[in-house]
């Protein structure tokens, strides 16, 4: 992601999750992702905020030309819960992706958490490498 408007647009991700009754603990990501580890409220779909949140941040990123053609998220996304114990661990790790993501691509992270949580899932409807 570019760095000048990278920031910029966590900001973005990050209020548009607070203005959907959801604590933001942190955003953050690479080129080709975006970690948003929140704190979820019952009363919210995690289907409708993700919804919401991307398509919102998509228009923020075209209205914006904060890239030179028009911007989509892929479909879909993945969720996975931590405990409170886990808070610390999680935040560094998203807080280091630039680092983490020079030993692994977003899609062999994915697939170790889908494993990791044993999760069952079809290859088909896994995020694909961009690059």
């Amino acid at each position: 992601m570019k760095k000048k408007w990278s920031a910029e647009l966590f900001v973005v991700i990050g209020n548009l999750i607070n203005e959907n009754n959801c604590k933001i603990i942190i955003v953050n990501g690479v080129e080709d992702h975006v970690h948003c580890f929140i704190g979820l409220k019952p009363i919210v779909s995690v289907s409708d905020l993700m919804q919401t949140v991307k398509a919102k941040s998509s228009k923020y990123i075209n209205d914006h030309s904060l890239i030179p053609k028009r911007f989509e998220w892929q479909d879909g996304f993945g969720v996975f819960s931590y405990s409170q114990s886990q808070v610390d661990k999680v935040y560094k790790y998203i807080q280091n992706q630039e680092e983490h993501h020079k030993k692994q691509t977003f899609r062999e992270e994915y697939l170790d958490f889908l494993k990791k949580f044993k999760v069952a899932y079809d290859d088909r409807y896994v995020f694909q490498d961009l690059m």
